[in-house]
């Protein structure tokens, strides 16, 4: 199977890849950080999709940071928007098969409490520039699931693991964590610690991703999660046990986001009965490994 994966270099897209090609999947990737097109350049995109005719489409590409929406929120509009218009156009154009578009489970907004955990079918209702963006572009999704060309949505939750990017609370709290260790510092700040996400490790998230593509249904969302939430504090002691760290948390208005959901903890049923996805890896196994790579990070750069 061909695949072409939008936003290959980042951090799901390195190990979707990887993954893709432990299965016999054979990978194209386009980044536009590696001087692949911009989702906003339909015609550069149209001359690449079609010079390359992949049978399948993961798109990852997009404006992935939630507190960076709010300071621009049409760009964020238009790259996730559009853009997802734009790779869906070209797919269609270069005789694509199937398509895999990223959603996110922000698309749900500020669910109650009682109507957790989440369900595919819940309606959704955007709390920032970046989820509304998101659901955007599932509705672009779903116009363009036909019989010629099968489109699925994956809603992620939160997903982590080892090489994640800083703007993310699990590799960003790890390195703050490694580097007051390093230089003795006795606090870092701290936002909101009493916020519950549902996380899974990339490494789940991306099987579900082909298990999607493999066995997903034209024209449905799935949820990507582990059925679980936590407090983002769990987490941040979680990262401290396994860095032997005593470091105290410093309360911190400014790291604060607009709008956050308290609680978000999603339903994995419908996955796990249409594809046989379910998540494998600990908790702790992440963590572990999430230390271990924000380490190695810091000894490359001393």
């Amino acid at each position: 199977m061909l695949a072409l994966i939008t936003g290959g270099h980042g951090f799901v897209g390195k190990h979707l890849t990887d993954f893709l090609r432990e299965c016999g999947d054979e990978v194209i990737v386009t980044d536009i950080c590696e001087g692949g097109p911009d989702l906003l350049d339909e015609s550069a995109l149209n001359e690449l999709f079609y010079s390359i005719k992949p049978e399948v489409v993961y798109h990852l590409a997009g404006q992935a940071d939630v507190g960076a929406s709010w300071q621009n929120p049409g760009k964020t509009f238009r790259v996730n928007a559009e853009g997802t218009l734009n790779v869906l156009i070209a797919s269609r154009k270069a005789g694509v098969r199937k398509a895999l578009t990223i959603s996110s489970a922000e698309v749900y907004g500020k669910v109650h409490s009682s109507d957790l955990p989440i369900k595919e079918s819940c309606p959704l209702s955007p709390a920032s520039p970046y989820a509304t963006s998101k659901a955007a572009a599932e509705m672009v999704s779903l116009q363009h699931a036909s019989a010629d060309m099968q489109v699925m949505r994956a809603r992620s939750f939160n997903h982590f693991g080892p090489g994640q990017s800083e703007m993310f609370v699990a590799s960003a709290f790890a390195t703050r964590i490694l580097r007051a260790q390093r230089s003795g510092e006795k606090s870092i700040p701290v936002g909101r610690l009493d916020t519950r996400r549902d996380f899974t490790d990339v490494r789940d998230v991306v099987r579900a991703y082909r298990s999607i593509m493999c066995d997903g249904i034209s024209g449905e969302a799935y949820n990507v999660c582990s059925g679980d939430d936590r407090e983002i504090a769990e987490l941040v002691h979680a990262l401290l046990a396994e860095a032997k760290s005593d470091i105290f948390l410093r309360p911190d208005p400014d790291l604060q986001r607009p709008s956050d959901i308290p609680i978000l903890r999603g339903n994995n049923e419908k996955i796990r009965l249409q594809t046989g996805w379910e998540p494998h890896i600990e908790f702790s196994q992440t963590i572990q490994d999430i230390i271990k790579a924000a380490r190695s990070l810091i000894d490359a750069d001393t």
